[in-house]
């Protein structure tokens, strides 16, 4: 169960966080002062903190310059509840490392949901692959179920890289581990150039990656990260090669021989709202479109719904 840590001199204000998130499925600790509260976090460190910005001894402020400080307490996400609206407040709460702001009175339903939202973030960061710096296998799927449980309609872009592993054979580990991490980089570019900011770039693992998108703008993101690799692939191996479509390096027996250009696939499965799918579903059904694509073919765009 997800630890919060809330932190108020107000005992009436503890016991309404309390209720709320106790309602909520998380596992709820109160702390009636930041000096408690910094004991608490060392004691056990909870997965989100809840702070009054306003109170007496250490304010808010304090208590987050403190956690953020520290290397290891760091990475856990700030709420900082607040009745003030000065701006020059808020700054300085964002500089000492606040994630979000919530007003009082706040809603029960946006205290979730902010809540939801910071956790979901940290997830994320957290699932990081290490090569692309893009999210991982947990990320990716809390992503697609989120889309699920909202019912709206999606698209699950799927991206693959053909004839990768004699490219990284001929051109050895760093190269072809730069091109990993400079063909999420191109991913990230093509949806900030053909999609939209609500967009999502993960990344599955090896040379496989995944977008989650809107119907309309997957055909465009897909299109734009095969451009995009063509020219990375390009740099390493050379214009002439690339329109020549092959290159020649060693295989494992050290002989020269002539290898297929590495390029990129793509198989995109569009979800229609209310599809009644749940995501492992959703997941099996996108891995059987990307395996219909290689069959078709290296570099292959192809298009399956699911309703």
């Amino acid at each position: 169960m997800t630890s919060i840590l809330c932190v108020d001199d107000d005992s009436s204000i503890r016991l309404i966080l309390e209720h709320i998130l106790s309602n909520g499925g998380y596992e709820v600790r109160l702390a009636e002062n930041g000096a408690r509260a910094l004991e608490m976090i060392v004691e056990r460190e909870p997965e989100l903190l809840v702070l009054d910005l306003e109170m007496p001894g250490m304010s808010g402020i304090d208590v987050c310059r403190e956690v953020k400080r520290n290397l290891f307490t760091s990475r856990i996400p700030v709420l900082m509840l607040t009745a003030q609206t000065d701006i020059e407040q808020k700054v300085e709460g964002f500089e000492a490392g606040v994630d979000d702001y919530l007003a009082k009175p706040f809603h029960p339903r946006e205290l979730i949901a902010r809540i939801e939202a910071l956790l979901r973030l940290v997830r994320r960061e957290s699932d990081r692959n290490p090569t692309s710096g893009l999210p991982g296998g947990r990320a990716i799927q809390e992503e697609i179920a989120r889309r699920v449980g909202n019912n709206e309609p999606f698209a699950i872009c799927y991206i693959d890289l053909d004839h990768f592993k004699p490219f990284a054979d001929s051109f050895g580990f760093t190269i072809a581990d730069a091109v990993i991490r400079e063909t999420g980089s191109a991913i990230y570019q093509a949806i900030a150039s053909q999609g939209t900011p609500q967009d999502f770039a993960g990344h599955i693992g090896g040379d496989d990656f995944l977008v989650v998108t809107t119907n309309t703008h997957a055909p465009a993101i897909a299109k734009e990260s095969a451009r995009r690799f063509r020219d990375l692939v390009a740099r390493v191996v050379g214009e002439e090669a690339v329109r020549y479509g092959s290159f020649q390096g060693r295989n494992r027996d050290g002989e020269e021989q002539d290898f297929p250009i590495a390029c990129l696939t793509a198989a995109i499965l569009t979800v229609e709202e209310n599809s009644g799918l749940s995501p492992n579903h959703i997941g099996a059904f996108a891995a059987e479109t990307k395996r219909c694509a290689k069959h078709e073919g290296s570099g292959t765009l192809i298009v399956r719904a699911v309703e």
